[in-house]
């Protein structure tokens, strides 16, 4: 007992702390923050596990996402008991998310209906180009005055959609009432509130500006955009300000994190608009480049919304409260970022790590030529070309795999000069360094690569977890909490790294001039009306190229039998 109470006594008090649940595309985080000088305390991070039962498909499981929330908050209150850091001190909690991605669960038995459908997913392909042509003109931005989005696979109407389509479950859970749509803070808010047990359904205004169904205008779900995609409103969670309190904490007392029960969740962020506000990009004309899964510039445009001419998508940044006005900006999304890195990886095996990445592509200093276009979902910003698909060329008998993972962080730098040179053309106003973050920043390669393809400093802030923070802030300064003051003389002075341009633009230039040329050589690559068979079943030939290529395999081979023959 006397030990005890010593030990509570050398518990170090930070006065009030934040937390944040960082639910990202390929891990979990929970972190937790000095809400007075946004010192990162502790943290603890768990991988997610993603799945692809066909070529194009990419889900991953509710449940498996939740259960990594939970073992994030269990490992990091362990982490802060055994600093003698008090967890009651921790007085918010805020959510930041993978954004588009797609859940449907029941609200009776609070189970998942199917997989969550990831916002890489192109198994809506078919369905994006049918409504497109049905668009006067064959008009992809048809809805783009109401969302500030193309019709795309990216985001979640068609998904939804596809789901109430195709699965079974989630039809007869429409039809009986007991479906809940959300993106992935809603699933965790309604979780981490009670679930089945009084849940609060609830997303905040920067997701649900991701949906297709959400008017940036209004701010609220567009009763005519529902019933283009056919989504009956009940289904949809009630959309609040990214900065006040929804519900509080309901988690097991026996547990480490029971200690986490009572705790408003009091922010809400999708992943980019969470790092816009991370990097303390509050002033019109403030950019941030966030190098994750994808790729995701934002661009502050203050008070009102501007459409993009060059490609780029019209977006809700944040709402920092109830009652106070939202901001919005101009976004430029790229699919493949670090995902290239894990494709590497995994699939090809030619590398182990992201660190060996670094060193084999700083072996050679170059790629000698070698070109490569991630193209795997089709390319986004600015080209929104679902038919595209990744290529590498430009190869030699000299190439080899350390030009090929030169080539591939070459390529994260390439599209990101696409997306920066739209930007510059919608704003007219051209940014003078990159503010960047995300988990690839710690590639020291990469970020040097970067400042020398866009010919101007690249700046990076000595805290990498600007995502969280973001959240973390949203959820410190709402109504009732109050711990974070969001005021410009408030903010902490981040500390920061800058890379300079070190080669000379004429270089830069050609390079680009290059990679355009295979990006063109990626596009229309890929047929979307799958062409059956006499059983039913999706032909080979349904693909053009592959088609090709089987043909002509087989007259090889044909011509080498018959040659053969002759001997």
């Amino acid at each position: 007992m006397i030990s005890a109470m010593a030990a509570s006594s050398h518990r170090i008090t930070f006065g009030p702390l934040v937390a944040a649940i960082d639910q990202g595309t390929s891990s979990t985080r929970f972190l937790v923050f000095n809400s007075k000088t946004a010192e990162l305390l502790s943290h603890h991070q768990v991988e997610i596990k993603q799945s692809f039962p066909k070529e194009g498909w990419v889900e991953e499981d509710p449940k498996e996402i939740l259960q990594s929330v939970y073992e994030c908050m269990e490992r990091t209150c362990e982490k802060l008991t055994q600093l003698n850091i008090d967890i009651s001190n921790i007085k918010a909690i805020g959510v930041t998310n993978q954004r588009e991605t797609t859940l449907v669960w029941d609200k009776e038995t609070g189970e998942p209906l199917y997989n969550a459908i990831v916002w890489l997913d192109l198994r809506t392909q078919s369905t994006v180009e049918s409504l497109i042509n049905k668009t006067p003109g064959r008009n992809k931005n048809h809805l783009k005055h109401k969302t500030g989005l193309p019709i795309s696979t990216y985001f979640s109407a068609v998904k939804l959609r596809w789901l109430m389509d195709n699965v079974d479950e989630v039809h007869e859970a429409v039809v009986s009432h007991r479906a809940m749509f959300g993106t992935v803070d809603s699933w965790l808010i309604w979780c981490l509130t009670g679930g089945k047990s009084g849940g609060v359904h609830c997303t905040d205004v920067t997701n649900a500006s991701r949906t297709m169904l959400f008017n940036i205008h209004t701010m609220n779900w567009d009763p005519e955009l529902c019933k283009y995609f056919g989504i009956p409103m009940e289904i949809l969670p009630s959309v609040r300000s990214s900065s006040e309190i929804y519900g509080l904490m309901k988690i097991c007392s026996s547990r480490k994190s029971g200690a986490l029960s009572g705790i408003p969740i009091s922010g809400c962020l999708g992943d980019q608009s969470a790092a816009l506000v991370g990097q303390m990009c509050f002033q019109d004309g403030q950019a941030k480049n966030t190098y994750g899964t994808g790729c995701f510039l934002l661009r502050n445009t203050g008070a009102k919304p501007v459409m993009s001419d060059h490609g780029l998508l019209t977006t809700v940044a944040y709402k920092l409260g109830r009652d106070k006005p939202a901001c919005y900006a101009l976004e430029g999304s790229v699919a493949i970022a670090g995902a290239v890195v894990r494709w590497l990886k995994d699939n090809l095996g030619i590398i182990g790590s992201s660190e060996e990445l670094e060193k084999l592509a700083a072996s050679v200093g170059t790629s000698y030529g070698c070109y490569f276009v991630p193209a795997f979902s089709g390319l986004y910003a600015p080209y929104w070309e679902p038919s595209a698909r990744g290529i590498i060329c430009g190869l030699t008998q000299f190439t080899n795999r350390s030009h090929l993972a030169f080539a591939a962080l070459e390529a994260v730098c390439f599209q990101t000069r696409e997306i920066l040179d739209a930007m510059n053309q919608d704003s007219g106003i051209p940014l003078t360094q990159l503010q960047v973050d995300g988990g690839m920043t710690s590639n020291r390669l990469l970020m040097q690569l970067q400042a020398d393809i866009l010919c101007i400093p690249v700046v990076k802030p000595s805290m990498p977890e600007t995502t969280a923070l973001g959240a973390a802030m949203a959820a410190g300064a709402a109504e009732g909490v109050s711990v974070w003051s969001l005021s410009p003389e408030d903010l902490s002075e981040v500390t920061s790294e800058k890379f300079e341009p070190q080669i000379n633009p004429e270089e830069s230039e050609f390079r680009y001039a290059r990679w355009k040329k295979a990006v063109e050589k990626s596009m229309n690559w890929e047929t979307t009306q799958p062409v059956a068979n006499g059983n039913g079943e999706i032909s080979i030939f349904s693909s053009v190229p592959l088609g090709f290529y089987i043909m002509g395999s087989m007259l090889m081979l044909i011509g080498a039998k018959y040659i053969a023959g002759d001997n």
